[in-house]
């Protein structure tokens, strides 16, 4: 059964905010059925999002997801104990170990990124970190609910902030943020991370589960400019409709599907349409 046998060479990078869960509502129930496709089907699914540990850890519960994530960013990658058969130092020596985590930490220390705020705030520019807001206040600006802006203030690794300012104003920031040895991203939040991002730990998580599965084909979904280094490094690129109808701009890449639907909708008609188009490979073969 040809198509079986590819279906399961699928390892799947995902995105959380606007693309598999709804914008305002942070709903992923348009998105039920491809999840349960790739449930059924033991697919890897692995968020890739600009959210905390905590953040992921609460919908990786609502999702019964129990493979490896990735955090703020690329600035963490949590692997769960046991999960590959090989030891993760073989293929990547910089690990630490906690209670139910092997950690490959590639991100900037929290406490540098809050400094490097401050100091922007200090040289005249009009921002607002994350760390300098209550839980009530980023609930407000997000659409959180007050407990998930918690789980959102618990930070490792990123920032993120408001900023007041125009298109010269921005670029005099992103200037100033590279100068202090940071970099900068933009999503839904300006973010200040180290020199990090989503499609380096993609590249790094690819290696681990070529090692544990052989060939495999990599599919990236997400919404926003944050994702591009994530969708550069996969066999699959996938852009989703912003809230707008839109779809970010500035990614050019080999074989870019643009999703035909906002958010978790146009999550699912990917997801769908590329494990459709095996399913009818894989009949073809068996003709």
């Amino acid at each position: 059964m040809v198509f079986l046998e590819v279906m399961g060479k699928f390892v799947f990078f995902t995105d959380l905010d606007g693309t598999l869960l709804d914008h305002a509502t942070y709903s992923f129930e348009k998105a039920l059925p491809a999840l349960k496709l790739l449930r059924n089907g033991g697919l890897p699914l692995i968020i890739c999002s600009s959210k905390t540990k905590a953040e992921i850890e609460y919908y990786r519960k609502k999702l019964a997801n129990r493979h490896p994530f990735v955090s703020e960013n690329g600035g963490g990658i949590f692997i769960p104990k046991g999960y590959f058969d090989f030891d993760v130092r073989d293929v990547h020596p910089a690990v630490t170990e906690e209670p139910d985590y092997t950690v490959i930490r590639l991100g900037a220390r929290y406490s540098d990124l809050r400094e490097a705020v401050g100091s922007l705030m200090a040289e005249g520019f009009d921002l607002w970190g994350f760390g300098d807001m209550s839980a009530g206040e980023v609930a407000e600006i997000s659409g959180l609910t007050v407990f998930e802006a918690e789980l959102s203030k618990k930070r490792d690794f990123d920032e993120p902030f408001l900023f007041q300012g125009n298109e010269e104003d921005e670029k005099g920031l992103v200037d100033a943020i590279t100068r202090k040895g940071f970099n900068c991203t933009k999503g839904r939040f300006f973010h200040i991370l180290g020199d990090s991002n989503k499609g380096t730990a993609i590249s790094v998580l690819s290696a681990l589960y070529r090692r544990q599965m052989g060939d495999i084909i990599t599919v990236g979904l997400g919404d926003r400019p944050n994702d591009f280094p994530m969708l550069q490094e996969v066999d699959i690129p996938v852009l989703v409709q912003q809230p707008e109808g839109n779809y970010a701009e500035g990614l050019n890449v080999p074989g870019l599907i643009r999703a035909g639907g906002v958010g978790p909708e146009g999550w699912t008609k990917a997801v769908l349409d590329i494990l459709s188009g095996v399913i009818s490979a894989g009949r073809e073969d068996r003709r």
